[in-house]
């Protein structure tokens, strides 16, 4: 067992990556069975005229883990300079490959992570005019993690609405049950 020092907690012994994104391989796997089920040929379609082409939505949610990565690399992140240019990807095969290159740098992003910049502040601005400053770890966890999961409701509504099965996340879809989790003795 770990010992600990007046200047450590046992948390501090652990990664950041072990005690605050121990869900980060469970929600990875969520999104990866969304993308895959995104179904080729309607890229363009969109419920209504208002919302995201399932293509749109679909490529959002699979560059995600990008935007997290440049959160824990990067100290801010202005809207008005850095934009990067949105990726043209056909099909869902390409999406899933872009989603899984992605994801498994971000796992070695993370895994470098300490708990000094676990700590640091992260700026989300738009040229002169900062929105946000909040700790690196928490915006992480809102704008990636969460935004991921929003995004991946989105993308099951879609499904349901194209008649196509939808896979399940937290628990059971109507169309999915969940692997049964087999316990050791």
């Amino acid at each position: 067992m770990p010992t600990t020092t007046a200047e450590s907690s046992p948390v501090e012994m652990e990664s950041p990556l072990s005690v605050l994104f121990a869900d980060l391989d469970g929600e990875l796997a969520t999104t990866r069975r969304m993308l895959e089920r995104v179904p080729n040929g309607h890229d363009d379609w969109r419920p209504h005229e208002k919302s995201r082409s399932l293509g749109q939505l679909a490529t959002h949610l699979a560059q995600l883990p990008g935007f997290g990565m440049m959160m824990l690399t990067q100290d801010e992140f202005d809207g008005k300079t850095q934009r990067p240019e949105d990726p043209k990807l056909a099909s869902s095969a390409e999406r899933v490959k872009m989603f899984d290159d992605l994801s498994a740098q971000l796992r070695g992003v993370l895994r470098q992570l300490t708990w000094d910049k676990a700590r640091s502040t992260w700026t989300l601005r738009i040229g002169d005019n900062i929105l946000l400053e909040a700790p690196r770890v928490n915006v992480f966890r809102t704008a990636f993690i969460t935004h991921a999961a929003h995004h991946r409701a989105q993308v099951g509504v879609y499904l349901r609405l194209l008649d196509m099965p939808v896979p399940y996340s937290y628990g059971a879809s109507a169309d999915e049950q969940p692997p049964m989790p087999v316990r050791q003795r």
